[in-house]
């Protein structure tokens, strides 16, 4: 399936943020020697789009921008919190409107926020930026993290971040070994956690050491809102489902499937203790489908229902 990309460029970009997000999605393309990914240009007037460091890339006016994109990403730097972009912000929530999930890269979170479009959503923005936007709105579900994909939205803080974002992308599209060729290609042999360097990586916190495995939790960890089942962890991890299941018992120590949700439930704590976020809303961020599930299965791993653990103002030791 050959995806249509769009990167919506704003006054003052960083070139570098830019081409860690782009130049990836190129490798992937070439190393798997067909299109797996069309990219185009916007910006809000068209022509040259010029960058902070004075480079420059042609583009297509949002206006004149016909094509049906799979995923928008905006690049902004700079002083995003500064910035006046009307149109851009107009053309975003039409693209909202129609379901189009869209992602920002270094102040580009900063864009989608203040245009109302990240409401109920973790993400991450350049740690420039990052107090300044908390101050504006302290509602914002804002993680200092390098990269956070949450369901339709998918945000990176900027500089090389863009570079592990978009491996976990192609990931989840095309599984782990095109993704490893393409972070080879580029010698970025150490790939970056979300997470990463705010707190310690997966592999400290869980105790997986296995690569394979490894990179399967990296998978659950980026599909936290929108779990992937056993079969498609397996399928992009290139085992078998069974073959998984038991590598990953006898690596971890525990289940699969169990651990993925122990994982949500972490992040669903998390929520609860950092947040306001109605408990409803904590359970879809996490990736429960109804308030009833997400009660049972926290009271399972924590001893209380989250409604009067908020109502308490506490939570439970991990």
């Amino acid at each position: 399936m050959r995806r249509r990309i769009g990167f919506l460029l704003l006054e003052d970009y960083a070139l570098m943020s830019c081409a860690a997000a782009v130049e990836p999605l190129r490798a992937a393309n070439l190393l798997a020697g067909r299109p797996l990914y069309d990219m185009t240009f916007l910006s809000e007037t068209g022509g040259p789009a010029v960058a902070s460091v004075g480079g420059a890339f042609d583009t297509v006016a949002l206006d004149a921008a016909t094509e049906a994109f799979d995923t928008v990403f905006v690049v902004a730097g700079g002083d995003p919190l500064g910035l006046h972009c009307p149109r851009a912000a107009a053309f975003l929530r039409g693209l909202d409107r129609r379901r189009v999930p869209l992602g920002g890269i270094s102040g580009g979170g900063v864009i989608l926020a203040r245009a109302g479009l990240m409401a109920g959503r973790r993400f991450t923005v350049h740690w420039q930026h990052f107090d300044a936007l908390r101050e504006l709105s302290p509602d914002h579900l804002m993680e200092r993290r390098l990269f956070v994909i949450d369901r339709d939205r998918f945000t990176c803080a900027g500089g090389s971040a863009p570079l592990d974002m978009m491996h976990a992308l192609i990931t989840a599209h095309h599984g782990v070994e095109l993704a490893q060729r393409v972070a080879d290609w580029f010698i970025h042999t150490r790939l970056r956690e979300a997470d990463d360097p705010q707190k310690s990586g997966l592999g400290e916190r869980y105790g997986v050491r296995d690569p394979i495995l490894l990179a399967v939790a990296n998978l659950m960890d980026g599909h936290i809102a929108d779990p992937l089942s056993a079969a498609q962890l397996a399928s992009l991890s290139g085992l078998s489902a069974r073959h998984l299941q038991r590598r990953f018992e006898a690596g971890v120590g525990v289940p699969l499937m169990r651990f993925y949700r122990d994982m949500r439930l972490d992040k669903a704590r998390e929520l609860l203790s950092q947040t306001g976020l109605p408990v409803l809303e904590v359970a879809l961020a996490t990736g429960f489908a109804n308030g009833a599930h997400f009660a049972r299965a926290f009271r399972d791993r924590f001893g209380a229902p989250p409604r009067s653990l908020r109502a308490a103002g506490r939570l439970p030791p991990g």
